[in-house]
């Protein structure tokens, strides 16, 4: 599967590619993992937003890069999602190594927060990221914070 891959800031999006976006995380988020949650928590607006699509121009993954002191106190990657079409693909573990080097081009060697899903644990911990602090609830979904310390 050839993958083409975009990085935006979110004023940048066209509507055509923000729909698509938005219908893949609601796939997924909401009715994938059956989770009634609000998605649009204003975070886009001053994310970039990695994205890749397939040879039919459809969003197959998605992450947003998150700026430090929104999420957490450093950098963050969040909305992590591939298409129910695209798994088994490796198309997530690729793009998080996608997400990790665009945030090295941008901001060099800094460390990288995220609040994963615990079931995705060992899919982070392979990329490098190491498990912090104890297990909590979001939106009724276990997650466990994990960093990248490049320091």
């Amino acid at each position: 599967m050839k993958i083409t891959w975009v990085l935006k800031k979110f004023e940048n999006l066209s509507p055509l590619e923000l729909y698509k976006i938005m219908q893949l995380r609601a796939e997924v988020f909401v009715v994938e993992q059956n989770c009634v949650y609000q998605d649009v928590d204003g975070k886009d607006l001053k994310s970039l937003h990695l994205f890749g699509t397939n040879e039919s121009d459809e969003v197959i993954a998605y992450s947003r890069i998150v700026p430090a002191g929104i999420s957490f106190k450093e950098i963050s990657i969040g909305r992590v999602v591939s298409s129910p079409k695209a798994r088994g693909t490796r198309v997530g573990k690729e793009l998080m190594k996608q997400s990790l080097e665009k945030i090295k081009e941008l901001y060099g060697n800094v460390p990288i927060r995220i609040g994963a899903q615990c079931y995705l644990k060992k899919f982070y911990a392979d990329l490098g990221f190491v498990a912090e602090g104890e297990e909590y609830l979001e939106d009724n979904i276990p997650h466990i914070e994990m960093l990248i310390g490049y320091e």
